[in-house]
Formats: C-alpha cells, sequence, structure tokens
C-alpha cells in the first residue's frame, strides 16, 4: 500500500467519543444481542410532516442552486421565530448553514487566525475539539464540575484563563453533554468579562427549546449591552427532530461579522436547496408540538434522574435543559467500562450503550470515570435501559469504591 503523509492537524484530531464504539455496538447487535442506545442525541419524536409534504409539493423542473446566504424564505421564517423569544434580526443579519456544525466551524474561522484561542466550559460537545483543530485554533477549557451541576466557576477564574490569543467564549446553552441551563447571573458575568476583554461569545442554543421545571430561557441574543460580541448557533436537528437534514444557522446584530462570513458561504457555494425548502416550512410547525416535545422530554429525564439516583456510587446532578446529562460512575475508566456492557454483559440478552465522556474534556485525564447519557428513549426503554446499566455498574470486575478519585 502505497504511503500517505498526513497532517499533523488530522492526526491531532480524536475520533468521536458518541460513535467510536459503533462497530462494537453492531458486533454486539449482530450476535443477536438488543442494544439500548444512550450513546447519541438522535431523537425519536416524529418530524413534523410538513417537512416532507413541502419537499413533495416542490415543483421546479430543475434543483438550481440556492443563494450562498441561504433561501431568502428561510431566512425569514427564521427571523419571525425569534421574535418570539424578543430577538430582532435583519435579513442581513442571518446565514444558513450545513448544519449547526458548519456554523460554529465559520463562526471560529471568522473570529479567530491559527494559533488564536477559545474559551469553552468543559466538558463540552466533543466536536468543539474537531472544529478548533481544523482551523489551528486552540480550546482552552473552563473546568466545570458534576458535584456543582456543571455550573461556571467564579469570574476570576475565568479571566486567570484569558491571555493576549483569546478571542471568544464558545458555549452551548442549554449545555450538550450536561443539561446544564445557565443563570442569568452567569450570562452577566460573561457578558462583563468579553466587553473587559473585547471578545465575543459564540451561544450554541440548538436546544432553546428542551427547558424543564418551569425555568424561563433566556438567549444571549437578550442581552443588549453585547448585541454586537453574540454570535448565534442554531439548527433544525433536535428542535423539530430533523437531525438528517442538516439544516444550521449563524444569526448576529454584528453586520460586518456576516459580511465576512458570507465569503465562506460562498466558498461552498449552497446549503442544499430541497432541504432548506423542508426546513422553511418546519419554522411554520405550531408551538403546540415543541410543547409536547418538552413535556415528554420531561417525563424522560425525571425517569432517568431517578434512577440514576438510586444506583449506588453513581453523582449526578438533574439537568435542567437539553435531553443529556453527565455522571460520574464508580470504574476504574468509562470507556472499558462501556466496551465491557457491549461484549461481556446482558440483562435477557440486551444491553446498554454509553458514551465515555473523557472526549468532552479538553484536559487531560478528566472524564476518565464519566459517560454522558442521551434520554432520547421512549420512557419504557429507558427504564429498562436504567436497570441494565445499574446490574451492569454491580458486576463490572473494575468497580471501584468511589466515583470521586481520591486525592
Amino acid at each position: 500500500m502505497l504511503s500517505v503523509r498526513f497532517s499533523d492537524r488530522i492526526r491531532s484530531m480524536n475520533e468521536s467519543p458518541i460513535r467510536k464504539l459503533v462497530p462494537i455496538a453492531a458486533a454486539a447487535k449482530a450476535k443477536g444481542k438488543k442494544v439500548y442506545h444512550l450513546n447519541i442525541g438522535q431523537p425519536d419524536i416524529t418530524t413534523p410532516p410538513s417537512f416532507l409534504q413541502s419537499i413533495r409539493d416542490f415543483s421546479q423542473d430543475v434543483i438550481a442552486y440556492a443563494t450562498s446566504p441561504g433561501d431568502p424564505k428561510l431566512i425569514d421564517a427564521i427571523i419571525e421565530y425569534y421574535k418570539g423569544y424578543d430577538m430582532h434580526f435583519e435579513s442581513d443579519e442571518v446565514l444558513i448553514t450545513n448544519g449547526g456544525s458548519e456554523a460554529l466551524m465559520f463562526a471560529m474561522m471568522a473570529l479567530c487566525d491559527p494559533g488564536d484561542e477559545v474559551l469553552v466550559p468543559e466538558p463540552f460537545y466533543a466536536n468543539y475539539n474537531a472544529f478548533s483543530r481544523c482551523i489551528n485554533v486552540n480550546v482552552v477549557p473552563i473546568t466545570t464540575k458534576a458535584e456543582e451541576g456543571f455550573h461556571l466557576p467564579s469570574e476570576a477564574e475565568i479571566e486567570s484563563r484569558i491571555t493576549p490569543k483569546t478571542r471568544a467564549i464558545v458555549l452551548s446553552n442549554p449545555g450538550n453533554p450536561t443539561g446544564v441551563i445557565y443563570s442569568r447571573e452567569e450570562m452577566d458575568m460573561l457578558s462583563r468579562i468579553v466587553r473587559k476583554h473585547d471578545m465575543s461569545i459564540v451561544a450554541d442554543e440548538v436546544y432553546r427549546e428542551f427547558v424543564y421545571d418551569g425555568l424561563k430561557y433566556t438567549s444571549f441574543g437578550n442581552l443588549p449591552e453585547i448585541a454586537d460580541r453574540v454570535i448565534i448557533v442554531d439548527s433544525v436537528s433536535k428542535r423539530y427532530s430533523a437531525c438528517g437534514a442538516r439544516i444550521g444557522s449563524l444569526a448576529s446584530k454584528n453586520k460586518d461579522f456576516s459580511k465576512q462570513v458570507l465569503k465562506l458561504c460562498q466558498g461552498r457555494l449552497c446549503v442544499p436547496t430541497l432541504e432548506q425548502v423542508g426546513a422553511t416550512a418546519l419554522y411554520g410547525t405550531p408551538t403546540s408540538y415543541l410543547d409536547e416535545v418538552n413535556e415528554e422530554y420531561q417525563k424522560r429525564r425525571n425517569t432517568l434522574y431517578k434512577a440514576l439516583k438510586e444506583m449506588p456510587g453513581v453523582i449526578c446532578e438533574e439537568p435542567k435543559g437539553a435531553f443529556y446529562v453527565v455522571i460520574k460512575m464508580p470504574v476504574d475508566d468509562a470507556e472499558k467500562f462501556a466496551v465491557w456492557m457491549l461484549e461481556h454483559f446482558d440483562v435477557n440478552n440486551e444491553t446498554t450503550m454509553i458514551a465515555p465522556a473523557e472526549g468532552f474534556y479538553s484536559t487531560p485525564g478528566l472524564g476518565r470515570n464519566e459517560a454522558r447519557l442521551a434520554y432520547v428513549l421512549k420512557d419504557e426503554d429507558l427504564a429498562k435501559a436504567m436497570d441494565i446499566l445499574k446490574a451492569g455498574l454491580e458486576a463490572y470486575p473494575g468497580r471501584v469504591e468511589s466515583a470521586i478519585p481520591a486525592m
């Protein structure tokens, strides 16, 4: 085989902690074992039928390029959607992207030069590492802890990580993988920091509708004092259970930001035409759909959290948003445990698949005994999966006495 020299950039990237165990799960299924997937945030909620119907109704003879900023009808639909959250954008302040992933990468490319830094609360969505490494930007972690519900540390601690190369704070709210909802006090603290240090906030808000227990959601776009510093990343993937549509967006009151990112949009030509047609219809979905989805996920959250609190040695705080939780487990290594569950453990020929959390951290060594669980299964399946996880933790040969390592 021809020897190929690979770039340092690609070698520095890690495999997805969410997907790297997929071949092991496939092998387990091939042997007849049922696997309950707690590892990936793929909702099982039905996508609103308007998505496919609008595509069926598409009657143009040629599926032509869309415009690089995005279909004007979709942009208008997103502008109307944001008005419901008291955010008011103009048509040249919204850009359509190939999913939230492209939006995140474009934002970092526009804000950072190679060697620059972004602050990110950890644990974080693992692809933040991948996106930053693709463009030679360094993630500087702001470590948060399960015992504190993954809320932010003090203002002084965050500021201690800022250097002359720091360009932005990147964070998801509600949080993936933690389920944290940042308080208004935390948001005001970040507002002070970015103004003081001339930085931006890249706010990944794709789980905006998934907020529980009657909490009021506040977007970073609702803070007028940093309106020109906030870049909102959004997507139809989770909101409308349309992950495969790959339609995301960037929104910012900073018109110059949008003008610069448009160059990247032009470079990749356009977002798929038909998916934009479908997404436009999705933004017309009645709010009753989102209310019902929220109620369903809160019920699932309750099922999962109650079961976790009854598992000896497991540490977690109640997640308040999204549909994830990060837990500390009394195991020597979460990845070894995940593999063992797939290869060597079952209850009535059924097992669970979890996402080891080490890949959601930037600080070496953190997350080794942690896992992210996604409560996207229907309630009865989720209850079964929790019973299996509890039994697996009790039987695992690498079980330890405490989920908190001795100092």
